[in-house]
């Protein structure tokens, strides 16, 4: 396993509960040896104790909205991945509805860049995106940083983990980053097959065999997906024209960020929309659904055939990639 950036805190007790143990366990970021290095740089940021939990009560806390009404925990639940509770379409204040689905925010720090649309390009303003969002927390960094310097609960946090009472937008940004990176999905069935730890089932380990013939190349082994943009065909006439937002070229046009496979089970609806709401309708938009245009991913100018069986040992294996350890963790819960 790797191991960087953490502070290992020993605390000799001679009586402690259960949730202080697991609270102050170590704040490193650890990941299997087949994941890739990180494109965050972790040692831009190190993770602390101070810094992981002041970033954990950010990400729950509705001050960061205009009306205190909304946090980062409400769009994306640990229950569902950190992914949204299962709407095609988030609220925000005043319950004002976004425009595209919620995506889960795991293994965020092997991300190049974030949004459906690749919009963002650092994980450490990723969160000025929903802050700002008329639509979802409708906040100004200045009302933020007001209000989080008239707190004397954050003053001392901050001071803590940053050794400055003056709280600033880089502290708030570099401090919820240091939550989101140990939101870390390797612990899933399909982790622990790799690792030599526990077996597939028959019908799994042909639906991993049917899942790397055919739907590899995008969802791409171990993070599944391979961070590209792809116009997956569940359009041909574009309301939301995705990619091409940001580069204002038409060769992008349709195309959105390939998502990770992983926890998948957990996250429906499915695409940029949420207009799929089970993974069979998934399944059969790839087989049967492909609609064409100029955009359209060259993997897919070709329908994918599924035998009902073979639909079924996918769908099997897809289920391994569910991670409970990640839904469960204490220290990732609102608390």
């Amino acid at each position: 396993m790797k191991l960087f950036s953490f502070i290992v805190v020993v605390f000799t007790l001679i009586s402690c509960t259960k949730e202080k143990v697991e609270k102050y366990e170590p704040f490193g970021v650890t990941y299997p040896d087949y994941f890739p290095e990180t494109v965050y740089d972790l040692e831009k940021n190190i993770l602390t104790k101070e810094k992981f939990e002041l970033g954990r009560k950010l990400f729950y806390d509705e001050i960061l909205s205009s009306d205190n009404t909304v946090s980062c925990g409400n769009c994306h639940s640990q229950t569902h991945a950190f992914a949204d509770h299962n709407v095609s379409f988030s609220s925000g204040v005043n319950n004002l509805l976004g425009t595209r689905n919620s995506p889960a925010i795991f293994n965020m720090i092997w991300s190049p860049a974030f949004m459906w649309d690749g919009g963002v390009n650092h994980i450490e303003i990723f969160s000025l995106a929903p802050i700002t969002n008329p639509l979802e927390m409708n906040e100004s960094m200045s009302n933020v940083i007001q209000k989080l310097n008239s707190n004397a609960v954050y003053k001392q946090l901050f001071n803590e983990a940053f050794g400055s009472t003056e709280i600033t937008d880089l502290f708030l940004f570099k401090a919820l980053t240091a939550f989101m990176a140990k939101l870390v999905s390797a612990n899933s069935k399909y982790d622990a097959y790799r690792k030599g730890t526990a077996t597939l089932s028959a019908d799994e380990l042909k639906g991993l065999s049917l899942f790397r013939i055919n739907c590899a190349s995008c969802h791409t082994e171990p993070l599944f997906t391979n961070y590209s943009y792809k116009n997956n065909g569940i359009d041909n006439v574009f309301t939301d024209l995705g990619r091409a937002k940001i580069t204002l070229d038409p060769s992008d046009n349709g195309k959105f960020k390939v998502p990770t496979l992983r926890n998948i089970e957990l996250t429906y609806p499915y695409m940029h929309d949420g207009r799929y709401w089970s993974l069979t309708q998934v399944i059969d938009h790839y087989t049967s659904g492909i609609k064409h245009s100029a955009t359209l991913a060259t993997q897919l100018q070709n329908p994918i055939s599924f035998t009902s069986t073979e639909k079924q040992q996918l769908l099997k294996f897809l289920k391994t990639l569910t991670d409970y350890e990640l839904l469960s963790d204490f220290n990732l819960s609102d608390h």
